[in-house]
């Protein structure tokens, strides 16, 4: 046996054992339902065992039902024109097609805990759309979220990165710990809760990253239909020490959070509910028909389509900093590429940044070029079915 034979499989019996302890799962959305999943027999670390000296930021986070239009001006806004019959199959509302208006499940949040108040989105998170929330934090701070659960169906919040216990986790599996840990990870309609994450250095920046970070949050009861149904959003995480007092990161102008996501409505929770509201005739729908199902497919950036997010306008000459992530499943292969300007990411430069399912980038751009700007997602399918915006550098 060759030397590279021995070390392979010295590395898969290295790997079998660490995820026969800690436990590890696929995050490709087809792949739940395929039994890539694996349970975790390692006890939490105690909160005793690192040292946190930060604040707590608290977020009142409900799970809100809307009506979510993916082309509110009605066209093309990358020609200047209407859609096209290829955008149509995704766009067009028929006798047996749901059009560009579904019922969806978001992330918005409140000013305080009698959820009675949304909290109005500055103009500069406007480009978020179907995103959650942002929630900031520096590296030792606390994040403490409430949670209230305005929907129809049981849903919950899972982090990435930060640190949690099980009754922190939101994330419903067999996992072997006591039904009182548990309420978490399936909050009923109605319901509410309320998740504690650390964030340890481990959850900020390595030694080679930016001075922030991002990580997603999304509900995870059914993973992939939840997930589906709109639940998302980012969490941004700054180096201790280079965060402003609300947790963004010093030195950085302007902040951008884009999601590029094939929206897959057949798998919704809510697609019995948008047959039946949004179709004109619902007892002609044949939910098998590959036509059909093509139809459901949202090719999307922040669940806008063919240049329909709003937001994306940056001074020339200043420090942007953009956080790019992915989900979905196998078709979630994106390339998101920027005309006109270069950006940094890795101490590399590039205009172009590859992206997996709930994989998580950041990039900075220092905009040298005035002008509006495509920007899109370079896989050749994803750019006529509409995953498409512009940006603009004014002066």
């Amino acid at each position: 046996m060759s030397y590279i034979k021995i070390a392979l499989v010295v590395l898969a019996i290295s790997f079998a054992a660490f995820a026969s302890l800690v436990g590890y799962q696929s995050l490709t959305g087809d792949h739940h339902s395929h039994d890539l999943n694996y349970n975790d027999n390692v006890a939490p670390i105690s909160f005793a065992d690192a040292n946190y000296h930060g604040q707590t930021r608290t977020y009142y986070i409900a799970a809100d039902e809307v009506k979510w239009n993916f082309a509110p001006t009605g066209i093309n806004q990358i020609t200047g024109k209407p859609f096209d019959d290829i955008a149509n199959v995704y766009m067009e509302n028929g006798k047996d097609r749901i059009g560009k208006v579904s019922l969806k499940a978001i992330y918005r949040e409140y000013t305080d805990d009698t959820f009675t108040t949304l909290k109005p989105i500055p103009d500069k998170w406007q480009h978020l759309g179907i995103l959650g929330p942002v929630m900031h934090a520096e590296v030792g701070d606390t994040i403490k979220v409430v949670f209230k659960n305005n929907a129809r169906f049981p849903f919950s919040i899972h982090p990435h990165g930060v640190f949690y216990q099980k009754d922190s986790e939101g994330a419903l599996y067999n996992d072997g710990v006591q039904t009182s840990e548990k309420k978490g990870d399936a909050v009923p309609p109605g319901g509410n809760y309320t998740y504690i994450w650390q964030v340890p250095e481990r959850a900020g920046p390595g030694p080679h990253d930016p001075s922030s970070i991002v990580w997603m949050y999304h509900s995870h009861v059914d993973e992939v239909g939840d997930t589906y149904a709109g639940l998302a959003g980012p969490i941004i995480v700054t180096r201790h020490g280079e965060a402003n007092p609300d947790g963004t990161p010093k030195g950085v102008d302007k902040e951008f959070v884009t999601m590029f996501a094939i929206f897959n409505e057949n798998k919704s929770p809510y697609l019995d509910y948008n047959i039946k509201t949004f179709t004109q005739n619902s007892s002609s729908v044949n939910v098998d028909d590959a036509d059909f199902q093509e139809s459901n497919m949202r090719h999307a950036i922040n669940g806008y389509m063919y240049g329909n997010l709003p937001g994306l306008v940056m001074k020339a000459n200043t420090h942007v900093r953009w956080y790019v992530v992915g989900m979905g499943t196998e078709t979630d292969l994106h390339t998101p590429h920027w005309h006109g300007q270069t950006l940094l990411m890795d101490g590399m430069r590039t205009d172009m940044v590859e992206l997996l399912p709930m994989s998580m980038k950041v990039l900075d751009m220092y905009p040298d070029n005035t002008g509006t700007w495509l920007y899109h997602c370079h896989v050749n399918d994803h750019i006529p079915a509409g995953m498409l915006a512009l940006f603009t550098v004014i002066s």
